[in-house]
């Protein structure tokens, strides 16, 4: 009997493991004994990282997709439809697109997050955000014809996407401006939800120093409670009322509805975060933004928790113990301006040390943003 593994979402992690999948169960697939499905509901691959880049004038929207189906292996299955429900007993998912559910012996989710600005009342109308498509592109027509007033930046929603963007973008802010000529018309007010401007303290404790020397404002235990479009002013639950010309967001994030329906977590799915099997189904796995971890939400912990559960599945229909386990690696690098970045790697054990800011890493992070469409394909 040929065994069925159906992996649900298209992103960076989803993406990643239906392609080390057909590589690594290449004679299987070939003989009939497994067949590997991905299903995305959007027939293109989104690199989102590529948005922090567009506010700024240095990528077009475009350099971010890729259609699916040009990176994923043919021995994979690829649909494009969207999952409705979540069957863990009988191990079907009913599909939006299809009157016949789809049956399963092994499930992996990989839905990613999605953005929830409606959460905070006036913010979907007195916000910009760059961590989607269209608002990114909408940021870059107001930064262009910003030149003074005060530029708010306010981290809304934790945890996030990308969670190292937010300082990103402040920095390259502040450098865009210089750049210009701007800088001394142009205020930026940072704010935070905690006591720190960032939600890991060795990041935190590396960044403060930089926002303080290049004049960033920062307003910590900030919790966003409202935005008056009209007024242009931005209050926190703590009663801190900030007055902006342009308020740049981080929203609310949330996970998808049907793994709540399913039983499997409160938008995300809960995990033993080491060998990344859902805690409340049998041959389920979680990965990326799905999978509650604590881990930060990027691109590097999707593609390694993929490693790890394509080697545990490989074992599975094998009939052999799976015995891969991720070890919370994270890396990341960090823009610090228009032409320097820094660069952080760090696990479960192991807490980050940011290294020296430096053009080298800057052109490092460009440089893998280039070869991505190859670590999706699976060929790097």
């Amino acid at each position: 009997m040929t065994e069925h593994i159906v992996v649900v979402g298209g992103g960076t992690g989803g993406t990643v493991l239906a392609n080390d999948l057909a590589d690594r169960l290449d004679a299987e697939i070939d003989a009939g004994d497994v067949r590997v499905s991905l299903i995305n509901d959007d027939p293109d691959h989104v690199y989102k990282p590529v948005w922090l880049y567009v506010p700024f004038g240095q990528r077009e929207p475009a350099d971010g997709r890729r259609p699916l189906a040009d990176l994923v292996d043919d021995r994979v299955d690829l649909r494009i439809d969207r999952v409705t429900e979540i069957d863990t007993d009988a191990k079907r998912l009913r599909l939006q697109g299809s009157p016949q559910s789809v049956g399963y012996d092994y499930l992996t989710l990989a839905t990613g997050s999605t953005l929830a600005p409606e959460e905070i009342p006036g913010l979907a109308e007195g916000g910009h955000d760059f961590y989607s498509e269209s608002g990114a592109t909408a940021l870059r027509e107001e930064l262009l014809s910003f030149t003074e007033g005060t530029l708010v930046l306010s981290v809304v929603g934790t945890p996030h996407m990308c969670p190292a963007a937010p300082l990103e973008f402040v920095f390259m802010a502040d450098s865009w401006f210089r750049e210009r000529g701007l800088r001394e018309d142009v205020d930026i007010v940072y704010t935070y939800p905690i006591q720190r401007v960032h939600g890991n303290p060795h990041i935190a404790e590396w960044a403060r120093p930089i926002m303080d020397e290049r004049g960033i404002e920062v307003e910590t235990f900030f919790n966003t409670e409202a935005v008056d479009p009209e007024a242009r002013t931005i209050t926190s639950m703590e009663g801190t009322e900030l007055d902006y010309d342009l308020l740049v967001d981080i929203p609310p994030h949330s996970g998808v509805d049907l793994i709540e329906a399913a039983g499997l977590g409160d938008g995300w799915v809960d995990v033993d975060r080491h060998t990344l099997e859902a805690e409340a189904a049998e041959d389920v796995y979680a990965l990326g933004d799905t999978a509650d971890t604590g881990v930060p939400n990027a691109g590097s912990v999707a593609h390694y928790q993929a490693g790890v559960v394509g080697q545990r599945l490989a074992s599975e229909v094998r009939g052999r113990p799976p015995t891969a386990t991720y070890d919370g690696k994270t890396l990341c690098f960090v823009e610090t301006g228009m032409d320097a970045a820094s660069f952080v790697e760090f696990d479960y054990e192991n807490p980050p040390s940011p290294a020296p800011p430096s053009e080298k890493l800057h052109w490092s992070k460009l440089a893998y943003n280039e070869s991505y469409w190859l670590t999706a394909r699976g060929l790097l």
